[in-house]
């Protein structure tokens, strides 16, 4: 077996979080996959892995070797896609990280026309809140709404987060429409909790921009939680545009305070530095650009 295939195969082992998840993976049986971790080890003459019958954890070395064997995987994969794809069209695996609600609403309902515009492309899609590190995750792109600082990135702009203070008809009935940011502290607000700064909510104040602390009796840690809240009539809420548009447009919910509200952070495609953007890469960015910009789909009338 040639060293790269053990290299991946260690890879996936600590990817998957186990050999048997592992295995699926690489349409292996569990055993193989052991038995070639453990031939890796024999070759080095190190542990790589803590074994126990609950779970598997890295060693010293195994961190630092999963570190380089992870770029130089990556490396290998990009320089046979630029062979492969040098006189074709985008192919192979393109794996793709976005947050739950934007991916869920907004990248998913595109990847129909792009998977039928790229045939030869397969799309892995992971969908999580967490900030992910693309070179150590081996993710292709990944779609980010937020204040970038990485400059190991390259980042596109698609669109800007703009933020919308809503709340359903039946509670602006029952307790009013606030009629400035410091009005909200005397009305429910919807919360997500344990994010200290999601209380904060970011308005205008003769040029400047200021936090208002809101409060509530409903918090929870889901976005879409709050949304199914705000719809319900539980209270007020600050969502994205993106996903409040369609609520909107059908009298579900009802905006206010908008000449008052900051503007929101920008959503960026991002992908890692390399000395050649491979075809799949480009073909996705540029998909993605056509779709969103210069206006996004939800901003239109």
């Amino acid at each position: 077996m040639q060293r790269s295939d053990e290299m991946s195969v260690f890879v996936n082992v600590v990817r998957e979080g186990g050999f048997s998840a592992a295995a699926k993976v690489l349409e292996l049986t569990p055993s193989a996959v052991s038995k070639q971790v453990s031939r890796l080890e024999d070759r080095l003459n190190v542990r790589l892995l803590n074994r126990t019958t609950r779970q598997l954890s890295m060693t010293e070395e195994g961190e630092t070797y999963f570190q380089r064997a992870t770029a130089i995987l990556a490396d290998i994969e990009e320089a046979e896609s630029l062979v492969a794809d040098r006189h074709g069209s985008p192919r192979g695996m393109l794996r793709v990280t976005s947050s739950i609600t934007f991916g869920r609403h907004q990248i998913v309902p595109l990847m129909p026309e792009f998977l039928n515009a790229f045939p030869d492309v397969r799309l892995q899609l992971s969908l999580s809140d967490n900030v992910v590190d693309l070179v150590q995750e081996r993710f292709d792109v990944a779609i980010r709404v937020a204040d970038l600082n990485d400059s190991s990135l390259v980042a596109r702009r698609l669109a800007v987060d703009r933020r919308v203070v809503c709340a359903a008809p039946s509670y602006l009935e029952r307790y009013g429409t606030p009629q400035s940011p410091e009005a909200l502290r005397d009305h429910n607000c919807l919360v997500i909790m344990n994010i200290p700064s999601m209380r904060d909510w970011e308005f205008i104040f003769g040029g400047t921009t200021r936090k208002t602390h809101v409060e509530g009796r409903f918090e929870t840690n889901s976005g879409v939680a709050v949304h199914e809240a705000a719809l319900d009539g539980i209270g007020i809420a600050q969502l994205p545009a993106y996903l409040v548009a369609p609520d909107l447009k059908a009298g579900r919910l009802v905006s206010f305070l908008e000449d008052r509200v900051a503007e929101g952070k920008t959503i960026y495609a991002v992908y890692p530095h390399t000395r050649h953007l491979s075809p799949k890469v480009r073909a996705f960015i540029d998909f993605l650009v056509a779709k969103l910009t210069p206006i996004p789909p939800w901003e239109r009338d």
